[in-house]
C-alpha cells in the first residue's frame, strides 16, 4: 500500500498529486476487500464510492467543509482516509468502530446516519446553522438513488431550493450504466455549465437583465431547453436545484474537475454521478444484491462462507408461510419497503408477483398504502424492519389504528440485531405501540409460533396486528407441520413452580427456559410463562402468577422501559402491590454494535444473565 499507508487524514491525501489518486483508489479497494473478507460489512456500495470519497476529501477542506453521507453503506473509504485505517479491522465489532458515520467517533463525520434519506435535510440544517454563525465552510450531501425513494429526501430538497441554500447534493446512482451514445454530449454540457468563466458571465447577465419580464422569459427558455437535453434533471431543477450530470463517478479525474468547479458555484446544486456497485471486484459486480453485505468470503475466489446451519431463518419462515397463506386466502398480499430479499418476501414475488408490492424505501407510504388496501377488504401483510417502523409511527396510529383497519405488520429484526448497532436495533417497537388502541402485539418464541401467528392473524378476532420477530436463525423447532390457531390474547405456561416466576416475551424465552433448568438443578423452583401477547396481555395468567409467586422476573428482547416489564409492573401496582418485579431486557440507553450474544450478555438477559437474576432473587426472598 504505497500511498494508503501514508494517509492518516485528508490533509495527507491532499499532498498527493492528482495522478497518484488512481493508485490510491485501487489500494483502498484492495484494503476494503481484504478486511471485509474476514470481518463482514457492507462492501458493494463502498467499493462503488471509493473515487467519490477520495475526490470529495481532495477538493473540499474537510472537516471545516461538512460531508453528510446518506445511510453510510457507501462510506468505508471515507472512514479509512479520515484517520480510521488502522481501526477499520474493528469495523462493526464489539467495542470497535461503527459501521456507519458517527459524530462521536470522528470530527469528519458531520452527521450520524444508519437509516436512509436523511442526508439532504441534515445538510440543509448544517448549512443554515453555519450561515447563522458566520462560518464559511461548504456542505455536501451524498445520497444514493435508492434513498431518493424516501419522502424525507424530497422534503429536504424542497426546503433547500426555497431557501436557496449553498449546498451540493451528490446523487450517487449505481443502478444504471452511462449510456455511451449520450455520454459525450452530457460531458460537453457539463463542462460548459460548471466552467467558472461560464458562471461569471451567467451571473453578470442575470444582474444586467434584472428581475423583470425579460429575465423570466430567458429563464423559462433556458429551463425548457436544458430539461429537454437533460431529462433526468427536470425534477431537481423544478425544486430550485441546478442540475449537473451525468458523469462517471468512478472516473477520479472527471470527479476532481467537476467538484472543483462546483465548489465555487453558489446556491443549491445537484451533481448526478453514475457508479458501479461492487466496482473493482468481479463477484460483487456480478451479484450486487448478495454482495451488498455478503458475510465472510475468500477474497481470492470470491466464494462466500456458508453458515452450515440446517435451522431456518425467521425471515424465511415468514416468506414461506406468507406464500402458503396467500395461496389459501385470495385477500392476502405482501408489502415491503425495499427489503424483499432481506425479509424473504422475494419468495412470494417470484411465485405470485401480482400479490406482493415493493414500494421502495418509503415506510410511511407502505403503511398508508396498506391502510388504503384494507378499506377494500384486502388483507396486507406489511413487512417492515422493526427499527424502520419508527419512521411510520404516525401512519400506524393515524391511518390504521384510528380507523380500526385490519393490517398485519410483520416486524422483522425485532430486538438486538448485532453489528449494525444503535441505529438498527429493533428495541423500541413494543414500547412505542403498546399504548396505541386497536392494536394487537405478539411475539413468537420459535419458528412454529411465528408460522402460527401469521396464520392466526388473518381471522376476525384479531384486529390490526403487530408480529415482531428477530433477525437470524430460529430455535430449531419443526415449523413445517400443520397450522395451529393461537387463541387470541392467551399466554401459555411452560413450567410450573413456586416462589419465582419467569414471564417472557418472544425468543428471549428460549434462554429463560434454559436458565430455569439450570436453576432447578440448584434447587430453585421457577415458574415460566411465555406471554405471547403484550397487547392484550393475559390478565388471567398474571392473576395465576401473582397468587403463587411473590417474585417475578420479566425477560424481553427489547426496551424494559414501556415493554413487558412496564406492563407487568402496571398490573402488580394495581392488583398485588406486595409482589416484586425484576426486569431483564434492553436498558434505557443506546446499545452499540457487537454480536447478538455479546450484546445480550452486556444487557444481562442471555442464559447466564437470567440465571444470575434468578439466583439473586432467590437469595433476596429468603
Amino acid at each position: 500500500m504505497s500511498f494508503l499507508d501514508r494517509i492518516n487524514s485528508p490533509e495527507d491525501l491532499r499532498k498527493l498529486s492528482p495522478e497518484q489518486l488512481s493508485t490510491l483508489c485501487s489500494e483502498l479497494r484492495e484494503f476494503i476487500i481484504s478486511v471485509c473478507s474476514e470481518n463482514p460489512g457492507h462492501i458493494g456500495a463502498s467499493l462503488g464510492a471509493v473515487e467519490l470519497a477520495v475526490a470529495i476529501h481532495y477538493v473540499y477542506d474537510t472537516p471545516a467543509d461538512k460531508i453528510v453521507w446518506d445511510v453510510g453503506h457507501q462510506a468505508y473509504a471515507h472512514k479509512i482516509i479520515t484517520g480510521r485505517r488502522d481501526s477499520f479491522i474493528t469495523n462493526r465489532k464489539y467495542k470497535g468502530i461503527s459501521g456507519f458515520p458517527k459524530m462521536s467517533e470522528s470530527e469528519y463525520d458531520a452527521f450520524g446516519v444508519g437509516h436512509s434519506s436523511t442526508s439532504i435535510s441534515a445538510a440543509l440544517g448544517i448549512a443554515v446553522g453555519m450561515h447563522i454563525k458566520g462560518e464559511s465552510g461548504k456542505v455536501v450531501a451524498v445520497i444514493g438513488d435508492g434513498a431518493l425513494t424516501g419522502g424525507l429526501a424530497y422534503e429536504g430538497m424542497n426546503n433547500a431550493g426555497a431557501l436557496k441554500s449553498d449546498i451540493l447534493v451528490i446523487l450517487n446512482d449505481n443502478q444504471i450504466s452511462i449510456d455511451p451514445n449520450v455520454g459525450a454530449m452530457h460531458n460537453y454540457l457539463l463542462k460548459i455549465s460548471t466552467s467558472p468563466a461560464y458562471n461569471r458571465i451567467r451571473n453578470k447577465v442575470w444582474n444586467t437583465i434584472g428581475s423583470g419580464r425579460l429575465r423570466r422569459i430567458i429563464q423559462k427558455f433556458i429551463f425548457s431547453t436544458k430539461a429537454a437535453l437533460l431529462k433526468s434533471g427536470t425534477l431537481f431543477e423544478s425544486m430550485g436545484f441546478r442540475y449537473f450530470g451525468t458523469i462517471d463517478g468512478n472516473d477520479i479525474n472527471q470527479l476532481l474537475v467537476t467538484l472543483t468547479n462546483l465548489r465555487s458555484i453558489k446556491g443549491p446544486k445537484l451533481l448526478h454521478i453514475i457508479t458501479k456497485k461492487g466496482k473493482g471486484y468481479e463477484p460483487a459486480e456480478k451479484d450486487q444484491i448478495i454482495w451488498h453485505a455478503p458475510g465472510t468470503f475468500d477474497k481470492a475466489t470470491g466464494k462466500r462462507n456458508g453458515t452450515g446451519s440446517v435451522v431456518s431463518r425467521y425471515q424465511d419462515v415468514f416468506g414461506e408461510t406468507l406464500l402458503t397463506l396467500a395461496k389459501e386466502n385470495p385477500a392476502i398480499i405482501g408489502i415491503t419497503p425495499a427489503m424483499p430479499t432481506g425479509c424473504s418476501m422475494n419468495i412470494i414475488m417470484s411465485k405470485m408477483p401480482s400479490r406482493a408490492f415493493d414500494v421502495g424505501i418509503a415506510e410511511q407510504h407502505a403503511v398508508t398504502f396498506s391502510a388504503g388496501l384494507a378499506t377494500r377488504g384486502i388483507l396486507p401483510y406489511c413487512n417492515i424492519y422493526s427499527s424502520f417502523i419508527q419512521r411510520a409511527y404516525d401512519n400506524v396510529i393515524h391511518d390504521v389504528a384510528t380507523q380500526n383497519l385490519k393490517v398485519v405488520f410483520c416486524l422483522d429484526r425485532g430486538g438486538l440485531v448485532g453489528e449494525d448497532g444503535a441505529t438498527h436495533h429493533g428495541v423500541f417497537d413494543i414500547s412505542s405501540f403498546r399504548c396505541v388502541p386497536n392494536l394487537t402485539i405478539m411475539a413468537p418464541m420459535d419458528e412454529s409460533d411465528l408460522k402460527d401467528m401469521l396464520y392466526s392473524a388473518q381471522f376476525d378476532d384479531y384486529r390490526a396486528t403487530i408480529i415482531r420477530y428477530p433477525r437470524g436463525f430460529g430455535a430449531g423447532s419443526d415449523w413445517k407441520k400443520a397450522f395451529n390457531r393461537i387463541e387470541y390474547g392467551k399466554a401459555r405456561m411452560l413450567r410450573d413452580g413456586e416462589g419465582i416466576a419467569l414471564l417472557t416475551l418472544g425468543t428471549a424465552g428460549n434462554f429463560a427456559a434454559q436458565a430455569a433448568e439450570d436453576a432447578d438443578k440448584r434447587g430453585i423452583s421457577t415458574m415460566h410463562w411465555d406471554m405471547r401477547f403484550i397487547k392484550p396481555i393475559d390478565y388471567k395468567a398474571l392473576e395465576y402468577v401473582t397468587e403463587r409467586c411473590k417474585e417475578i422476573i420479566t425477560v424481553e428482547d427489547g426496551s424494559v422501559t414501556g415493554g413487558l416489564y412496564s406492563a407487568v409492573c402496571e398490573f402488580v401496582a394495581s392488583n398485588t402491590p406486595g409482589v416484586k418485579v425484576t426486569g431483564l431486557g434492553v436498558p434505557d440507553r443506546f446499545i452499540e454494535q457487537g454480536t447478538v450474544g455479546e450484546l445480550m450478555a452486556e444487557c444481562g438477559y442471555d442464559r447466564e444473565g437470567i440465571l444470575k437474576a434468578i439466583i439473586n432473587v432467590a437469595e433476596r426472598s429468603k
